[in-house]
């Protein structure tokens, strides 16, 4: 390694490059010049060692499903196609009994985890939410539940008239397993107000997940990337997770979410290019260095992407998800219909040089190759 990083031109990517075979932390200010000077070969070299320093040649996934209970919404984010508003041809509202009926659909499946995320309907508190997820749990006692955004959670809970930490209590006493990463956004408050104005702050979401992991609680946490904002606001959004993360220990994964061009009012920005999405991955992956897995997210970025991840940091490829999500789907995806069985995950993981390796949903191995 000493040899590769002597033939390093630049002095400082010298240095940097380094550190990080070193096992030391890089500053943000390293972070940045990764993002701004290092070339696509370096970063995925350094990203690589990085990766296998904490999981080897593991690529995980899982088997799972999700549940979309509404897209209809309070907030109106610019960047969001999700959306829609009450008496729109393509809005929806599940009841508990539909919602409920979605997980009957699996009864005879393997699958070990329901995601549950929506838009944040203006009539339900977090006691209707929480029992719904004792009525799956009462059904399938064995499922992982991961419910419900930060800017989910603070509605719910704000509405039923508790604290954050009384409220996260509550839902953990319904069967509340872990917590998803949405509605991170960007953390930078000027471009939040640019772009998502209305909902949770930056440091409310914080809390929330600081709170949840406090109780026991596990999460995601992501970024949405490729929009309006710059190397230096993504570097202070991961400076602010690698933060927390070394206060709580609690988050599980980090998942980049790249902007998505069709049906939202910011689709004249068009999207960055897949160059860009890996050098995403792998900066993420060097500067996280105390979060244990990278995801690539792949019915948002595409199979074939998700898999080119897999050597620029990315270890996890979530899961089978069955088409059981419209999110990215109404913004463009070209995975329209996500679905996949663990073995097309497998042969994806394979053709790229790693291992599959079946987890649950807090990364203990099921199964590997």
């Amino acid at each position: 390694m000493a040899e590769l990083i002597n033939l390093i031109k630049d002095t400082d990517l010298q240095k940097i490059s380094a550190k990080i075979a070193s096992n030391e932390r890089i500053t943000p200010e390293e972070g940045l010049l990764l993002f701004k000077k290092a070339d696509l070969p370096l970063l995925g070299l350094l990203s690589g060692i990085v990766r296998r320093r904490l999981n080897g040649n593991f690529a995980y996934f899982n088997r799972n499903f999700h549940i979309e209970p509404t897209n209809k919404c309070i907030y109106n984010c610019r960047f969001c196609s999700y959306h829609k508003p009450e008496g729109d041809p393509e809005s929806w509202e599940f009841s508990q009994s539909e919602m409920l009926d979605i997980v009957k659909r699996f009864d005879n499946k393997n699958v070990t985890e329901v995601h549950i995320v929506g838009g944040v309907h203006p009539s339900y508190d977090l006691h209707y939410w929480g029992s719904l997820i004792k009525k799956i749990k009462e059904h399938r006692p064995s499922l992982h539940v991961k419910a419900f955004s930060a800017v989910e959670l603070e509605y719910m809970i704000t509405k039923a008239g508790c604290t954050i930490e009384e409220g996260l209590i509550l839902l953990k006493e319904y069967g509340l397993d872990s917590i998803p990463g949405g509605g991170a956004e960007i953390f930078d408050e000027e471009l939040r107000k640019m772009i998502c104005d209305e909902k949770a702050s930056s440091q409310m979401w914080l809390n929330i997940h600081e709170k949840a992991h406090q109780l026991g609680i596990s999460s995601n946490a992501t970024m949405l990337y490729g929009h309006i904002e710059t190397y230096t606001h993504r570097i202070d959004h991961l400076e602010r997770l690698r933060s927390l993360q070394d206060k709580t220990g609690g988050f599980n994964a980090f998942i980049p979410l790249k902007f998505k061009k069709s049906n939202n009012s910011m689709s004249y920005l068009g999207e960055v290019n897949v160059i860009e999405d890996l050098r995403n991955y792998a900066v993420s992956r060097i500067f996280l260095d105390n979060f244990p897995h990278i995801k690539a997210y792949w019915p948002m970025t595409g199979k074939v992407t998700a898999q080119l991840s897999l050597s620029f940091g990315a270890d996890d490829m979530d899961g089978t998800i069955d088409d059981t999500t419209r999110i990215y789907s109404m913004a463009g995806s070209d995975e329209g219909n996500p679905a996949m069985t663990s073995e097309d995950i497998s042969t994806l993981i394979r053709e790229a040089g790693f291992v599959p390796a079946e987890r649950d949903s807090l990364y203990n191995t099921i199964q590997a190759d």
